[in-house]
């Protein structure tokens, strides 16, 4: 049984991080520079959306089984509370940030419609920084040196790495206002 559970664990964290990239990914075509108008927009949000659920449900079943499996000691509370973990403090650290993170934005995006714009965008972009430390998290962590794993990772790692730089690179559609704005002084 406990066999099962750590290859559970394992699978379902590296579909975590796969569904994880692709909705990265889905969020830097949404966001300002590269938006699509009309109809496409909303299919892509919808499906953004409905993976973002995915990982979330991936996300929790890797947790329990790493919680449940014993062949490392990882207890409720430190997948809830970061860098408390007795086994590898850091990198499972980092796992649980991600985590607490991810469900920050959930919560916001639930309420996007009674909280502020501002807020919600605050929390939702700091899903850039968890991004990477979910990577490092299923490079260092891996248990496994299955390079199917492994692979998988760095193939996320790579792929979301080019969309940001193409996303950064995108030039909004006023962008020659927003710089004037910008060299304007505030009084």
């Amino acid at each position: 049984m406990n066999e099962t559970l750590w290859y559970v664990s394992r699978a379902t964290g590296a579909l975590s991080i796969v569904l994880m990239t692709v909705v990265m990914i889905l969020g830097l075509v949404l966001s300002g520079a590269r938006q699509r108008a009309g109809e496409r927009t909303t299919v892509i949000q919808g499906v953004h959306r409905s993976l973002a659920l995915g990982m979330l449900t991936f996300l929790v079943l890797h947790i329990a089984t790493a919680v449940a499996e014993t062949y490392v000691h990882i207890d409720l509370i430190s997948a809830l509370v970061p860098f408390t973990s007795p086994y590898r403090r850091f990198l499972v650290g980092l796992g649980t940030l991600s985590v607490d993170v991810l469900a920050a934005v959930m919560a916001t995006s639930l309420l996007r419609h009674r909280i502020s714009q501002r807020v919600w965008r605050v929390v939702h972009r700091s899903t850039f920084a968890t991004w990477p430390l979910t990577l490092w998290h299923g490079i260092a962590m891996g248990t496994s040196n299955e390079p199917l794993l492994r692979g998988t990772t760095i193939a996320c790692a790579v792929a979301g790495g080019i969309v940001v730089i193409w996303r950064i690179a995108g030039s909004h559609h006023d962008s020659a206002r927003r710089r004037e704005v910008l060299r304007q002084e505030w009084t």
